[in-house]
């Protein structure tokens, strides 16, 4: 056998979080630094505006072993690990994030996970224990509706917290579409995957950059990019509505055919009711078309996922 070190990248997309990224570098290579692994360190900033550059770039000068990417602006947590998978090199990559959220703990485990011959280690959120929130009643409700809508099943409470083989991060890569919903993206490649539960842990400190607005946009990259179905519903509902209309002509017909047209009601709210309904049914329909337009016209200006305004790496 080879007596070559297995490499592995970390990826790990940071925005805001001075103060708390040198307690997560610490606590991640007081677990790696025992293993029989070559590590090295990827982390992604994804333009922060506080003093996060500064505190990575100390850490990159006291460790060799740490890759600073410094992305243009912010273009999103998806953007950033994508960013960091694009820079991997090593045979097998980890991503987490920076807040301390995902236990580096659990690294140990993931690699043994991967050495048993599977490619994706995926991490799932148990949050049984949790209290009943806005937030974890809308993550279930997605993910039973993704699941219903789509072709790719994705696991409920999955999280950006996974270990990928080399095939495994080549066959992502090779995805470049603009608008990435990672988790669905993972299944979808269909590699050999073992799921790894796990407790999320308190922030070390701040608050939690996943707004409900990039929540939002998160679920509607995911309805949008893998499936068909709004479309399929707005057909639907087109079908119902023809039904309906060819029941009403058959219903006046029947007045014409045996002479009782003086029963006919002039119908005056019925047919603003109608006229309602089918405006309303063309609008949603027509909106869906755009959202779908929008994301084709994004794609097809091939525009880049994000762009890298300083690369820091101890040769």
């Amino acid at each position: 056998m080879s007596s070559k070190k297995i490499t592995v990248d970390l990826v790990i997309p940071v925005f805001n979080e001075d103060g708390v990224i040198e307690h997560t570098h610490k606590r991640i290579c007081d677990v790696v630094d025992s293993l029989a692994y070559d590590f090295h360190f990827i982390y992604v900033d994804d333009g922060s505006n506080d003093g996060t550059v500064a505190t990575l770039r100390k850490i990159a000068d006291a460790d060799p072993r740490v890759i600073l990417l410094q992305l243009s602006r912010n273009f999103g947590h998806q953007a950033a690990l994508t960013a960091g998978m694009d820079a991997s090199r090593s045979d097998m990559a980890i991503t987490l994030d920076g807040d301390g959220q995902h236990p580096p703990e659990m690294i140990p485990q993931m690699l043994n996970l991967i050495a048993q011959g599977y490619d994706i280690v995926q991490t799932q959120r148990m949050d049984e224990a949790q209290p009943a929130s806005f937030k974890k009643w809308t993550s279930g409700l997605f993910y039973r509706l993704i699941n219903i809508i789509s072709g790719t099943q994705v696991l409920p409470g999955a999280a950006d917290f996974r270990a990928l083989t080399r095939p495994a991060l080549d066959a992502l890569k090779a995805m470049p579409e603009y608008h990435r919903f990672l988790r669905g993206m993972v299944s979808w490649i269909g590699f050999s995957m073992v799921i790894l539960p796990y407790q999320p842990e308190e922030r070390i400190s701040g608050v939690s950059k996943y707004s409900l607005n990039k929540m939002i946009r998160l679920a509607m990259d995911a309805v949008f990019s893998f499936s068909l179905v709004p479309l399929y519903v707005g057909l639907s509902l087109g079908g119902i509505l023809l039904c309906l209309a060819l029941v009403e002509m058959l219903y006046v017909l029947s007045f014409w055919i045996t002479g009782q047209t003086s029963n006919l009601a002039p119908g005056w709210s019925s047919l603003m009711f109608v006229i309602l309904i089918v405006g309303g049914m063309l609008m949603a329909l027509l909106g869906f078309i755009g959202i779908y337009v929008g994301y084709i016209f994004q794609e097809v200006k091939r525009r880049p996922i994000y762009l890298i305004k300083g690369e820091k790496k101890n040769e």
